[in-house]
């Protein structure tokens, strides 16, 4: 009996194959989620060095020390509502915005609860960097994954398609806002915000590139030009394969009926006439 049948000669289910189903990016998942708790532990590493937090961690942990709830918390309630602002700017979010709301905030609340505070200068300077490079490598990782933006990028790019302002512009127009609320509110404000200004750029930038393509397959958009051409030449050379054998034919027919009456078109001349090449090579 065959092996892919069952005991009443009925097919398993694995023997059918389901082209309508996707495959499960796996890696991508991987990435985006690694990305996300590396991003919350990098936040809870500069929050325990308390040098200064990057903008929107300085309004989390003012909203924190308000409220006298966890940073986490604080952050996961601040995504949900930023990601409810979503909808009259009319961004789309995704599985990584949705992700990004509790993942971060968690992994926040999780990494404080292991590494204790330390007063020496010696121990929070090098958390301090750490927690920068990390949060770099972090952002890397869950972008190149594509499942969407964080709720407060998105809010960002969201912005700046309805207003027609720069990204520039409008970034700092909310970073600025949420650092002098979460600064009134009682945020670490420090050397700390001031080196994560400076250096999330060009780390996000470097990680960006290492992480876009780490197992140097190619990219969707390499892979759907190679698709393309590779399908334009295979029809371009099927065509010129049966124009080539209707012109042999017809000669041959010509040869053998040369009696016949000369207004009869050849086979060839039907073929350039009504599916010419570039007719059928352009829509693809």
């Amino acid at each position: 009996m065959c092996a892919n049948t069952s005991a009443r000669g009925v097919p398993l289910s694995s023997s059918f194959p389901h082209p309508s189903l996707p495959p499960v990016p796996y890696r991508r998942l991987v990435r985006l989620y690694v990305g996300l708790v590396l991003y919350g532990a990098s936040s809870a590493l500069m929050i325990r060095a308390a040098l200064g937090l990057d903008p929107w961690d300085v309004f989390h942990q003012g909203l924190s020390r308000l409220t006298g709830l966890s940073i986490g918390v604080v952050s996961i309630v601040v995504g949900a509502a930023v990601l409810l602002l979503w909808w009259p700017i009319r961004q789309r979010p995704g599985l990584g915005t949705v992700s990004n709301v509790f993942v971060v905030g968690l992994a926040m609340d999780g990494t404080c609860r292991l590494v204790p505070h330390v007063e020496a200068l010696a121990v929070r300077v090098p958390l301090l960097l750490a927690g920068v490079a990390l949060n770099g490598l972090a952002t890397g990782l869950y972008i190149t994954a594509r499942f969407g933006p964080g709720p407060r990028d998105g809010l960002m790019t969201g912005l700046h398609r309805r207003t027609g302002r720069s990204v520039r512009l409008v970034r700092t127009g909310i970073e600025v806002t949420v650092l002098a609320a979460g600064f009134a509110l009682g945020g670490g404000v420090g050397v700390g915000t001031v080196l994560y200004a400076l250096a999330i750029g060009p780390l996000a930038q470097f990680f960006l590139r290492v992480f876009a393509e780490p197992d140097g397959a190619p990219g969707p958009v390499v892979v759907r030009d190679a698709v393309r051409h590779a399908t334009r030449h295979a029809v371009r050379d099927a065509v010129r394969d049966a124009v080539r054998h209707a012109d042999v034919n017809s000669d041959t027919n010509s040869g053998a009926d040369a009696g016949s009456t000369p207004d009869t078109m050849p086979a060839s001349a039907v073929i350039r006439r009504d599916a010419p090449e570039r007719a059928v090579v352009d829509p693809i």
